[in-house]
């Protein structure tokens, strides 16, 4: 008899999403630096991947608040995004996001901006859903 295997939920569902984006001509400004609304959508994306992996719903930004733009992005420079599902409602999550520049050649690595996320969980029908925990 041969068995299958059936995909099932991760029990240890993750927090954590990391990506990379590089800031090119259109991303930035006439300063030559990133447009800040390119880094919330950046921060968002990030915020939505990091939510919608650990409750395995759809999810929507909910708010942002609390975005800090410390240091300016560069053209040409690398940007890390790391989001972290720090707290779980009943339906909803908050999700804290850092964007860190990397300079690729010299290899220098620096916190651009830090802002929070709120997310919530859809059920099929758009309405709030209960997050499994």
């Amino acid at each position: 008899m041969r068995s299958e295997q059936v995909d099932a939920p991760c029990r240890d569902a993750p927090r954590e999403a990391r990506f990379w984006e590089i800031v090119f001509p259109d991303h930035a400004n006439h300063l030559g630096t990133l447009f800040g609304g390119q880094a919330l959508a950046w921060m968002d994306k990030a915020a939505f991947v990091a939510a919608t992996r650990y409750a395995r719903h759809t999810v929507v930004t909910a708010r942002s608040e609390q975005v800090d733009f410390h240091i300016p992005v560069r053209q040409g420079q690398l940007v890390e995004l790391v989001a972290r599902v720090a707290e779980v409602g009943r339906s909803s999550m908050q999700v804290d996001v850092e964007l860190h520049t990397e300079d690729a050649l010299a290899g220098t690595r620096r916190l651009c901006t830090r802002g929070r996320f709120t997310m919530i969980a859809l059920d099929g029908e758009g309405r709030p859903a209960a997050i499994a925990g």
